[in-house]
């Protein structure tokens, strides 16, 4: 089977698209019609169903993708056939939440200092608008990695959970002072009436997680101020903006140095797990195995 032809039809599997494949390729639409064409006319059998938007593989499509495709991919890491482009790098294209990225993962990639740099990869970082365009991206090819908050379904994706965060209910000390702590732990959110709310989005993610798991109810008002970054909610909050649900890890200094205040500690607190995602098979190439492993051992001290 000529490789020119699985390597086009692997990068239309996971693009789910003719004209993205194409893209991904350096490729005209036409070129990478008329190859699969050809694919589909050696194996007598059709690969994808054409739609309106895009194409989806047929069970055929799908088992020579999951069987192909990690052979390819090493056959493209042993060539240097790959989107490196010096001799012996590889580049880490990473995708994924931008604080956690910024305070967690992108660190624990640095190789010690006694370790050197040799084996490190070049890193390249992406912040998709969340779990599902960040799914997107490693799919077509654009990311080798992908942290997201939700465990991916199908063969397509192999994913390991990494690390659980613990949400806080925060607030500055001249907010939460209006508090009564009793009438929180008896009343629930009817103690926090009429305050104010802040949050990564008007539909209030982090706010309504933490309000189904801690009361067992939904917020009932809109944010105040919607900020689409957990570090701004942060600076909100720490400036009296107003309530917000944020990670521990992020607002733990601001914690210990009364910045914030915790209104609630509850004895079973709400969690998020991030997972550690790649396309199947692709961990046989030995920088992402290496990345892969870094960020589990780090994850551990977390």
């Amino acid at each position: 089977m000529d490789l020119v032809l699985l390597r086009t039809f692997v990068a239309v599997h996971r693009a789910g698209s003719f004209t993205r494949a194409a893209a991904l390729l350096g490729l005209s639409q036409p070129a990478v019609t008329s190859q699969i064409r050809t694919l589909e006319r050696q194996l007598g059998r059709p690969l994808f169903l054409r739609r309106a938007r895009g194409v989806t593989p047929t069970a055929v499509g799908d088992e020579l993708a999951h069987r192909a495709a990690p052979h390819l991919d090493a056959l493209l890491e042993i060539t240097g056939s790959g989107a490196d482009s010096g001799p012996g790098l590889r580049s880490l294209h990473l995708a994924g939440p931008p604080e956690f990225l910024s305070l967690r993962v992108l660190p624990a990639l640095v190789p010690p200092a006694g370790e050197g740099s040799g084996r490190a990869p070049a890193v390249r970082v992406s912040l998709p608008a969340g779990t599902q365009d960040a799914l997107d991206g490693l799919a077509a090819g654009h990311h080798d990695l992908a942290v997201t908050t939700a465990r991916p379904r199908g063969g397509l994706f192999s994913a390991t959970a990494l690390w659980d965060e613990e949400h806080v209910l925060v607030a500055a000390p001249a907010r939460a002072s209006a508090v009564d702590p009793v009438a929180l732990r008896g009343k629930g959110p009817a103690a926090l009436a009429g305050l104010p709310l802040v949050d990564v989005h008007e539909s209030l993610p982090l706010v309504s997680r933490y309000w189904a798991a801690v009361f067992d109810t939904l917020p009932d008002g809109p944010a105040t101020m919607v900020v689409p970054d957990l570090r701004a909610v942060l600076e909100c909050a720490a400036a009296g903006a107003g309530l917000a649900v944020l990670p521990r890890y992020l607002c733990e200094e601001a914690l210990a140095g009364g910045r914030v205040v915790a209104l609630l500690e509850p004895p079973v607190p709400p969690l998020r797990t991030y997972f550690l995602v790649v396309r199947t098979g692709t961990l046989g190439l030995p920088h992402l195995a290496r990345a892969h492993q870094r960020l589990l051992t780090a994850a551990a001290g977390w």
